[in-house]
């Protein structure tokens, strides 16, 4: 198999190990927002704010700064925590649906991001050496496990961390908010601190699975393994557990897919969480923890 030979192999270990540490990482942030992200339905939040990434991105190129470095990854965050501010003031502020706010914000923030690489890349070539290469579009829409280095690997760990922490700190009232809002503001729970929380928690998950999964497929990772885990049990605490285990199972297998099939590593992650998703649906008793 494959897998075996680069896992065993020195060299190619060194070189793949890394991506699935992230992997990993990435993992365990997204299947508890995910959980939070279906009970809302934010699932298109979270794709507009994935998407505006790709505009974060265009202006990292712009100002020459290296992908993957901490001002790189500044310059995203920021932008994506813009674009999630712009989202909720037109939802809220201007009487637009959350739809057309999410529409109006991911295509300018892509076309942001398209015209400015294209302009980077135009610099790289007049100049020589006093621009940096921005990343290739593919790389930025679907990531890759190559190039992912030990200091990604904590970094997405780190976010992790951070997540993990916050989410439980405010557990009760950002879960009370989830299940039902209404109730939430007449017991005095800060339902646009929860709204804002929960979009600063997805713009960072968004900004560390970047190099791994891409802009594209960070949605996916925010979305299949809580529907998932909703389809199989309706105890919260069976919830997360499940999120927890079908988005590593789904990232386990996905990297094994792609060694196996030589397939992208974020697209492979998907595939496998979305065959998890259907058997989920399957016709044929499962089971449903808890129920």
């Amino acid at each position: 198999m494959n897998t075996i030979h680069y896992l065993m192999d020195p060299v190619q270990r060194g070189l793949f190990l890394p991506g699935i540490v992230v992997g990993l990482g990435v993992a365990v942030m997204c299947s508890l927002l995910s959980v939070l992200v279906v009970l809302k339905r934010l699932s298109f939040i979270g794709q507009g704010v994935s998407h505006a990434a790709f505009g974060g991105v265009g202006i990292a190129a712009v100002l020459g700064l290296a992908a993957g470095g901490a001002a790189y990854l500044g310059v995203i965050v920021l932008f994506c925590l813009a674009s999630a501010w712009l989202i909720a003031w037109l939802s809220e502020r201007r009487g637009a649906s959350s739809d057309t706010a999410i529409g109006i914000v991911l295509v300018t923030a892509m076309s942001v991001g398209a015209i400015l690489l294209h302009e980077s890349v135009g610099r790289a070539r007049s100049q020589p050496g006093s621009f940096v290469a921005p990343p290739g579009w593919e790389s930025i829409l679907f990531g890759s496990s190559i190039g992912v280095t030990w200091t990604d690997a904590a970094l997405a760990w780190g976010v992790a961390a951070g997540i993990v922490a916050a989410l439980w700190v405010a557990r009760r009232p950002l879960l009370f908010w989830a299940y039902d809002e209404a109730s939430a503001r007449a017991f005095g729970v800060p339902a646009r601190a929860m709204r804002l929380m929960l979009m600063v928690l997805l713009t960072l998950a968004i900004v560390a699975s970047m190099r791994l999964a891409g802009v594209v497929l960070a949605t996916a990772l925010l979305v299949l393994p809580g529907a998932t885990a909703l389809r199989l049990s309706d105890r919260l605490r069976m919830v997360m557990i499940l999120a927890l285990v079908i988005a590593l199972a789904g990232v386990l297998g996905g990297i094994v897919l792609c060694f196996e099939a030589d397939w992208p590593p974020g697209p492979s992650i998907v595939a496998v969480l979305t065959a998890l998703f259907l058997l989920s649906r399957s016709p044929f008793p499962v089971g449903r923890a808890g129920a």
